[in-house]
């Protein structure tokens, strides 16, 4: 008997161990890959406009911990050979479990067909971009086209779980954009975290961008010549969230902060933080759901939820 009692709780301790590796392990594997590209910009002060945005998008998501991959191109750098480089790399390291986000900064052209990003030397194409992201082997992909003109570019960039969002609602919105500015300064403005989640999501940077970007052109009393719009389902583009568009884009978390970072960046953490992650955008889709679901399964299964959140959420505040 004895024995036994001292053999049982060994094999589940070995057997709990092994989980927790386990868990460990997927997330400590599961990395974001950012990829951010600043096209040639034809005047001094847009070529250095375009270069410091990407260079503070490196910085930011550089220091955002130890599963951020970050690749930036600027300056002679920024051209479509090494372009497909760079997202050939990323093809090759990256996973199914990890997100993919490419950023592109500058100026665009659309002739009515065909929506192109200007680089030094040949232009690249949407079709040659969505080509090269389609065989990233990600489970979640987001896409943020700030130059002008950069509507035109959504057709061509549609996938299955790819969120898109471009600086303008259409091919023919060709003047230069401010779009990027306030992009990048959703990132370093805390009050983009609108749910207090520690987090910011390409939904929030996209909602702050927005807003600031309308402010600008109020403030300039000038007609608005840009107007950001996404997509993350099958339906039209759209300015904000709702039947079923947003679902993917509130849930990719581009940047932590405070407590969510300390987490990211300890391993003993990680895994109840993915967990955290993973049930914040259960509940998200459910709420997207809302409308179709039976008012009392919705509530318990929100019920269910919520409570295994607070549980995750008390066990990282340790």
């Amino acid at each position: 008997m004895k024995e036994r009692t001292t053999q049982r709780p060994s094999l589940f301790c070995i057997a709990v161990l092994s989980i927790i590796l386990c868990l460990s392990s997927i997330a400590a594997c599961a990395s974001t890959y950012y990829v951010i590209i600043a096209g040639i910009g034809g005047e001094p002060d847009y070529e250095q406009r375009f270069a410091a945005e990407a260079k503070d998008l490196e910085k930011t998501f550089k220091a955002a911990g130890p599963n951020s991959r970050v690749y930036t191109l600027t300056g002679q750098d920024a051209t479509a050979a090494r372009l497909r480089e760079t997202l050939s790399s990323v093809i090759r390291l990256s996973k199914m479990d990890d997100d993919f986000a490419l950023i592109m900064i500058g100026h665009g052209s659309f002739d009515g067909t065909i929506y192109k990003f200007n680089l030094v030397g040949p232009d690249v194409s949407a079709e040659d971009i969505a080509g090269m992201c389609n065989r990233i082997p990600s489970r979640r992909q987001l896409v943020v086209d700030t130059s002008s003109a950069s509507g035109g570019a959504i057709a061509a960039l549609r996938h299955p779980d790819r969120a898109i969002i471009t600086a303008t609602k259409s091919g023919t919105e060709k003047n230069a954009t401010v779009f990027a500015r306030y992009w990048v300064e959703a990132f370093q403005d805390t009050s983009s975290d609108t749910d207090k989640s520690n987090s910011i999501s390409a939904l929030e940077a996209f909602t702050y961008a927005t807003k600031k970007t309308a402010v600008f052109y109020d403030s300039q009393k000038r007609l608005a010549t840009e107007h950001a719009v996404f997509t993350d389902a099958s339906g039209e583009p759209v300015r904000e969230a709702g039947a079923n568009q947003g679902v993917l884009m509130s849930s990719f978390v581009l940047l932590r902060l405070g407590s969510a970072q300390q987490a990211a960046n300890n391993p003993a953490k990680l895994a109840l933080l993915s967990k955290k992650e993973d049930l914040e955008r259960s509940i998200d889709a459910l709420k997207y759901q809302k409308a179709a679901l039976d008012p009392g399964d919705y509530k318990k299964q929100l019920t269910a939820m919520l409570l295994d959140l607070a549980r995750v959420q008390q066990e990282l505040d340790k």
